[in-house]
């Protein structure tokens, strides 16, 4: 019953994968001279670590908003926890370029959001907010935060009520009962929604495309512009190892460190 799904990863997935990375130090000839250039040329080493910058700040932003309301999902009950279930999930049912497309009528510069800013008085004139970094995290964080949310709620609800009534019972102030429980039992929870919000961030193409600008080019875009405007496939296939290696790297250190921390949380 292994081999049908086995032989699917291994046809689509891996031969592929293999295929790329092959491309990338045989083509037009066995060298290395598409890393080089990679590692050479300032353009690419900026646009990847503006691509880690990005996943990181969504990342964080992700958390911040997510916890509070992981904490009100998981905590309500009936038809209330229905209700906000529905809200969470529904942006899901979405496709990813329609809410792109969204985000870049809003923040046109005669869209809703300068009106708005106008109408209230916060500004004198309509100010530029698409090709901007703010413009690109925002958009990531509407489409990644559903992914933030339900690891955390999943940690949430498996949490032991019992365990802060007797923190409370033996004296704890709140906020030591939170950080110092709560938080760590919800620990988990939230390094799983951080890897798997940072990971997904760092290969995004839509929404950057869309949203940024010339400046803000991130990985996915790079390779997209080595492949269809500069038409080298080589570099494109370098561009995409050093990104996937990137994540592979970054998914490791993740879940070592979600390892422990489940680890201490046990003891």
């Amino acid at each position: 019953m292994v081999a049908p799904p086995v032989a699917f990863l291994g046809v689509f997935f891996l031969f592929p994968l293999l295929r790329v990375i092959y491309s990338s130090v045989a083509q037009p000839s066995w060298t290395l001279g598409n890393y080089a250039k990679v590692v050479d040329e300032s353009f690419y080493l900026r646009s990847f670590w503006y691509t880690i910058e990005i996943a990181a700040s969504v990342t964080v932003l992700c958390l911040i908003i997510a916890y509070p309301l992981s904490y009100t999902v998981a905590s309500s009950r009936g038809r209330a926890q229905k209700l906000m279930w529905i809200l969470v999930l529904v942006p899901l049912w979405t496709s990813v370029v329609i809410r792109s497309y969204a985000w870049l009528i809003l923040f046109q510069r005669e869209g809703p959001v300068n009106a708005i800013l106008l109408a209230l008085g916060w500004i004198s004139e309509p100010i530029k907010i698409l090709q901007t970094s703010a413009a690109v995290e925002i958009g990531m964080v509407h489409i990644l935060l559903p992914f933030m949310v339900l690891p955390l709620v999943t940690a949430m609800v498996k949490v032991d009520v019992t365990l802060l009534r007797a923190a409370r019972v033996l004296g704890a102030p709140p906020f030591k009962v939170f950080w110092r429980i709560y938080v760590r039992l919800t620990l988990p929870g939230a390094a799983a929604g951080c890897a798997l919000v940072f990971i997904t961030s760092l290969g995004f193409f839509i929404t950057p495309s869309l949203l940024g600008g010339a400046r803000q080019t991130m990985a996915a875009m790079m390779i997209e512009q080595a492949v269809s405007v500069f038409l080298n496939w080589p570099l494109a296939s370098a561009l995409s190892t050093v990104l996937l290696a990137i994540t592979v790297t970054l998914y490791l250190v993740c879940a070592r460190l979600t390892g422990d921390e489940a680890g201490m949380v046990a003891k």
